[in-house]
């Protein structure tokens, strides 16, 4: 160790000062650092590009419900039930995923009011296993929707998947038709069911109850659809348009009924409640 080292360590002034590593955001469009507070402030959405941010399923549903709210119980299914492994054991997976999240699955639900409103809102968390569709997420919702019936109220849900969990395979599939079953006892209940479509909502989901709904909304940006862009594009051998398979341009075509920024969006659910929910008996 030279003088100038020895010198330097043992000066009071010279250690490096720490700061937190959650103190800054970086957004993921236009590079900007966001302090975490202030972005949070802002709901998870840029204050420069106003990207609309990935949150999870507490802090979806925080904005979405009035305070007073209650979690539905998450259901108890069988895991690894084909003992599968790919680099990883599925069960290390999960355990993996459980480790930085608060809930066991991707899919939670909750009862309580929009804005007044009576509703069932169900998220799905893409920070869980890239919100993948197996049979807990498939459960959730099945439950939720029954929910929604038992209490005579709409039932919203927030999409946020890379599809279905190819660690459960055709179990995981079986969700389709099983979630695709509930939202026709919805209708046949005459209660609203309302799609919020956040970035990104892809594969089997999209292919199931994502698109179902008596109306769907979107975030701005987000993207939406079944199977990746390359894949289209190697298929058909044409270029895609831009913008394709983002929330404005299903909107332009007809796919999505409204895209809302994430600060109307209680409010415009509250408003689509009030227009489509039976009335409460009083």
């Amino acid at each position: 160790m030279s003088w100038l080292t020895r010198v330097r360590n043992s000066l009071p002034f010279a250690s490096k000062r720490e700061t937190p590593d959650n103190l800054w955001v970086k957004c993921p469009r236009c590079h900007e650092m966001l302090f975490a507070r202030e972005y949070e402030a802002n709901l998870s959405v840029c204050t420069r590009c106003d990207y609309h941010g990935r949150i999870g399923a507490d802090a979806r549903l925080g904005q979405l419900l009035d305070e007073g709210f209650e979690l539905l119980p998450e259901p108890v299914v069988q895991e690894d039930p084909l003992k599968f492994r790919d680099s990883k054991r599925y069960t290390d997976r999960l355990k993996q995923a459980r480790a930085s999240n608060p809930h066991r699955d991707a899919f939670t639900a909750a009862l309580g009011r929009i804005q007044g409103q009576k509703a069932v809102v169900g998220v799905q968390d893409f920070t869980f296993m890239a919100g993948s569709m197996g049979m807990a997420v498939g459960t959730a919702f099945c439950d939720a929707a029954q929910t929604a019936i038992d209490e005579n109220c709409g039932f919203v849900v927030v999409t946020a998947a890379g599809g279905a969990r190819m660690q459960e395979g055709i179990l995981s599939l079986m969700q389709m038709p099983r979630t695709t079953v509930m939202t026709r006892r919805l209708k046949e209940a005459g209660l609203p069911y309302i799609v919020v479509l956040a970035d990104p909502t892809t594969g089997g989901v999209t292919a199931s109850y994502a698109m179902l709904g008596d109306i769907h909304l979107a975030e701005p940006g987000a993207l939406i659809g079944f199977a990746g862009q390359r894949v289209i594009q190697e298929t058909i051998r044409e270029q895609l348009p831009e913008g394709f398979q983002r929330a404005e341009y299903l909107h332009k075509h007809g796919m999505v009924d409204m895209v809302v920024h994430r600060k109307e969006l209680k409010h415009e659910l509250a408003r689509l409640l009030g227009y489509l929910a039976p009335a409460e008996a009083a």
